[in-house]
């Protein structure tokens, strides 16, 4: 009867998952994305040439260190969760990730340099492509289901929330540099129906591995961004690439929508802030800013300072300025970013017990200019 009463056991387990960890899992964000998005992946890749390590990186959040993040607070994806009552999901790469952490609050795969195509970037030496991701994505799946079963893994990652934020590394440092076989290889029609027909593969691809409710980012108008002022010969906006940005999210947009409807229990949803994001940087002083078109870390006169670093002059008021380096905008910006897509998608809290994360204070500057 012992060896009898054993088997029992043995199948209670394989079939009911019997001791394996209960999970009462809550529901969390999986991240995909860029530097827009990224909250410390690339401070581990030890030859990542696009990383936010060096102050004044992260001066307005937590401690004012640098902490991952290309700006000087949040990102859209950090505010947008706080709102809707989501845990901030920590870098894939945080050496102090585990299954239980990942139970409690998601991952963030979001790499600096990073695009939806495997050679976006690749002059950065090491980041993380959509395609990694995914791959790296796949392998936290694995570690979850040993941790709570099939069953449960699978329950947990359909009611995870997803974002997808990439897309203009694509076409900055990517499409748009000569240096790249991929700016002398396609036309802006082609170089297109190649971007979005790679996004829409890899957005089957994560539905297959259980994202039922995704939100895919547009690009704004990154032909505004210091970097491509500073580059131009009158300092005005580069239509061109704010062209590319409008088809793009055009492309993608119809792309989402129509997997929304094709793809079995599919919410999924694109996120356009184009317009709100060009009518900031058309109009600063509506939203509150006093400048728009250049960054507030810079390197005094020399432009383009490619990162922000110790040496650099920091703004009087970073809340006043749209952009807080050559690329990437300022926690003020985000948040009016995020504020716009959460009336306009009408985000939903998930728990009605927390209240959203504050705006963080501005500090002082530690040096400034005028």
């Amino acid at each position: 009867m012992k060896f009898f009463d054993l088997v029992i056991a043995i199948i209670a387990i394989i079939i009911f998952g019997i001791g394996l960890e209960e999970c009462d899992c809550k529901m969390v964000q999986f991240i995909f994305g860029d530097s827009l998005s990224d909250v410390g992946n690339n401070k581990y890749l030890s030859k990542s040439l696009a990383t936010a390590s060096l102050p004044w990186y992260g001066i307005d959040l937590g401690n004012g260190l640098p902490n991952g993040r290309f700006s000087n607070g949040r990102t859209v994806a950090d505010i947008i969760g706080d709102n809707m009552g989501l845990p901030r999901p920590p870098a894939f790469l945080d050496p102090s990730l585990t299954e239980d952490v990942i139970l409690e609050n998601g991952v963030n795969y979001a790499s600096g340099g990073g695009g939806i195509l495997n050679e976006t970037g690749s002059y950065f030496i090491q980041r993380f492509s959509l395609y990694k991701q995914i791959e790296l994505f796949q392998g936290t799946q694995e570690l979850i289901r040993s941790k709570i079963g099939k069953e449960k893994a699978e329950k947990f990652f359909q009611e995870a929330r997803y974002v997808v934020a990439l897309g203009s590394n694509d076409f900055i440092n990517n499409y748009l540099m000569p240096l790249y076989s991929d700016s002398w290889t396609y036309n802006d029609e082609t170089f297109m129906d190649y971007l979005v027909g790679t996004l829409q593969e890899q957005l089957k691809t994560l539905h297959g591995l259980g994202a039922r409710e995704l939100m895919v980012f547009g690009l704004g108008p990154m032909g505004c961004i210091p970097l491509q002022r500073v580059l131009s010969t009158s300092g005005d906006c580069q239509q061109k690439t704010n062209k590319l940005a409008l088809s793009f999210n055009k492309a993608s947009s119809k792309v989402v929508n129509d997997l929304g409807k094709q793809l079995p229990n599919a919410s999924y949803r694109f996120g356009d802030a184009y317009d709100v994001v060009n009518d900031v940087i058309s109009n600063p002083s509506k939203y509150g800013f006093q400048n728009a078109d250049s960054p507030c870390c810079s390197f005094g006169r020399i432009r383009p300072a490619l990162t922000c670093i110790p040496a650099s002059t920091l703004c009087k008021d970073r809340s006043k300025y749209v952009f807080w380096d050559e690329y990437h905008p300022s926690d003020k910006a985000n948040e009016l970013i995020a504020t716009e897509l959460i009336k306009k998608f009408g985000f939903k809290r998930v728990d009605q017990t927390q209240s959203p994360t504050p705006s963080p204070e501005v500090a002082p500057s530690p040096t400034s200019d005028d």
